[in-house]
């Protein structure tokens, strides 16, 4: 297939409330990869242009999670890093920094564009189906991620859904459009898709395609999530898992956990940290989408990640990024427990234990330091087990888990949320623990339409401690405390002495509260804090619930030191976001 490339960028800035793109023109790349005249009508033009937008995707791997991390207040920069990866941590990210490249996003964008403008979707096979829906839907997909990242980095963002070949094109006005009517926007575009099955290219090099695809009903999710539709997001993540395994199937949250072996509190059991190496498409896989990373450095988007977080001789054993004193502290807060002697006792981890093991056991399941020699010199090594392969992650099942509870949190259901974190959910749990708080009957129909059925050996099947049976749903918290159900220290919020709404309205807060500490707690390095701080402080129009957070990374007690060096003030929520060139951003 010949394929013309044309000189003339996909890339826009923003000026007032129209923006031109010229400014992001650049004639020695190539963000178009098809001519006018060329049309998508082929099998192998489909696959050749997707997994060409496939490519164009790479560029946005490692910055996708480090814009979303180095921000936070999980990590801290050591001496090593990058003057980059500083200038993120400090919020006073210059033009030519290059996680500030917003050209890559809208390469991405423009593509999609034109293969949308090219595919002829009416072409049918002898079923009368659309030949090329399924490429369609994910091209679609591909497009509405890479927005919403666009937007959440720089706050509002010129939005085309027309291909850019001309110059014309180029220096035309396109509205901007801020995160929650991009949201809309994009949440219209892409649900008429959601029911649609994923392309079957089978292994793209040695990947399963499809862990290359960023399901519909996960984005609705997000979409919704961050435009204040709470309702409409739980039910889109809900959807997605009654159907990641086809049609009306199962997608439990697994029994995977870091365990005690005993009350010697000496040996660890794991079967959490090794799913971060399982790439596979399985039913019980963990990770849902990832970006394909190169295998070698030449190949040109070869992640970065692995020597950012670990320590070898390719980084002279000098990583850039580790844990923050903030996120050790949170896991140490955290109280392990389980039930001993047939359930009758509930026992305590001691808080006093060393070398990161009290409370969660996630962060010393995935992180390890320690001393070691090379080249005569003593160093310090460190291994972050998430980030031992050549591929980023985006979306885990615990993403989804996690953000239906915080969908159904805010919906109003803060039982529900709770007891994601906490047991797990089932019918059973359901109609004990949630429908009694329904307060009408129309919560009682919106929760109802959740099911998670179950029997004793299929579908969602939670611990009992009274009977011997295998299970495959725990509470969140529970992957890194223990049996959080049994927890005297991991209790539903409640203060019975408020009204009616004013006690809704603590639960809520506190349980999104929670839910904001899970997800430190099980996505920390991945690049989700900055986003879910930055969601939640947008939410509660609060900007100290970010600010303060970020002020304190490396403890209450440095909180002026980090102030000092960070170059913007966070209680301004322009700071919150990039700028680029003075003319992409909302400064």
């Amino acid at each position: 297939m010949k394929t013309k490339y044309l000189l003339f960028g996909g890339l826009v800035v923003a000026s007032s409330l129209l923006s031109a793109c010229s400014d992001f023109f650049d004639q020695d790349s190539d963000h178009v990869i098809f001519a006018d005249d060329y049309e998508l009508n082929k099998s192998s033009d489909t696959i050749y242009s997707l997994t060409g937008i496939m490519s164009k995707m790479q560029a946005l791997g490692d910055r996708t999670v480090l814009l979303g991390e180095v921000r936070g207040d999980l990590v801290d920069v050591t001496n090593s890093a990058n003057a980059d990866l500083r200038e993120l941590a400090q919020f006073d990210v210059s033009d030519g920094n290059r996680y500030n490249s917003p050209k890559d996003y809208y390469a991405v964008i423009n593509n999609c564009n034109l293969y949308l403008s090219k595919a002829d979707t009416a072409v049918r096979n002898s079923a009368n189906k659309s030949l090329f829906i399924k490429e369609y839907a994910a091209v679609k997909a591909y497009r509405a991620w890479t927005y919403l990242q666009l937007a959440l980095n720089y706050g509002k963002v010129p939005f085309y859904t027309k291909p850019i070949t001309t110059k014309e094109q180029a220096e035309a006005k396109y509205p901007e459009k801020d995160i929650v009517d991009l949201c809309n926007t994009l949440v219209a575009d892409i649900a008429p898709l959601a029911e649609v099955e994923m392309p079957g290219l089978g292994n793209i090099g040695i990947t399963d395609s499809r862990m290359l695809y960023f399901p519909i009903y996960v984005l609705l999710g997000d979409l919704n999530l961050w435009a204040g539709n709470y309702k409409e997001a739980a039910m889109a993540y809900y959807k997605y898992i009654t159907t990641a395994n086809g049609s009306n199937s199962y997608f439990p949250i697994t029994s995977r956990s870091v365990m005690w072996n005993g009350p010697e509190w000496v040996s660890i059991g794991d079967n959490w940290s090794n799913m971060f190496n399982s790439e596979i498409f399985t039913n019980d896989r963990e990770i849902i989408t990832m970006i394909a990373g190169d295998s070698i450095p030449s190949e040109g988007n070869y992640s970065q990640l692995r020597n950012i977080y670990n320590s070898s001789a390719d980084n002279d054993y000098k990583v850039s990024l580790v844990p923050s004193e903030s996120l050790k502290e949170l896991s140490q807060r955290q109280v392990w427990c389980y039930l001993a002697n047939n359930g009758r006792d509930t026992v305590y981890a001691p808080s006093n234990l060393t070398r990161n093991r009290a409370g969660d056991l996630r962060l010393v399941s995935c992180w390890r330091s320690y001393q070691s020699v090379y080249e005569g010199n003593t160093v310090t090594r460190q291994v972050v087990s998430k980030f031992l392969t050549r591929n980023i992650h985006v979306y885990r099942r615990a993403t989804v888990y996690l953000r239906l509870a915080e969908a159904l949190n805010r919906a109003g259901y803060p039982h529900f949320a709770y007891e994601i974190l906490s047991e797990g959910v089932n019918n059973k749990v359901i109609e004990r623990d949630v429908l009694p708080y329904c307060k009408t009957p129309a919560d009682s129909a919106f929760v109802k339409s959740f099911n998670f059925p179950y029997s004793s050996n299929s579908g969602y099947i939670v611990l009992d401690a009274g009977a011997e049976h295998s299970y495959n749903t725990i509470g969140l918290h529970s992957r890194g405390c223990g049996q959080s159900q049994y927890n005297k220290y991991y209790l539903m919020p409640d203060d019975s002495t408020l009204s009616e709404k004013e006690r809704l309205d603590y639960q809520i807060r506190k349980v999104e509260d929670m839910i904001v500490d899970e997800g430190a707690l099980e996505f920390a390095f991945e690049g989700v804090r900055y986003y879910d701080l930055l969601r939640v402080a947008l939410r509660r129009n609060d900007p100290s619930y970010l600010a303060d957070r970020i002020y304190a990374r490396r403890g209450a007690e440095r909180i002026s030191e980090v102030k000092s060096e960070i170059k913007a003030d966070l209680t301004d929520r322009a700071n919150w976001f990039l700028s680029w060139n003075g003319k992409l951003g909302i400064k």
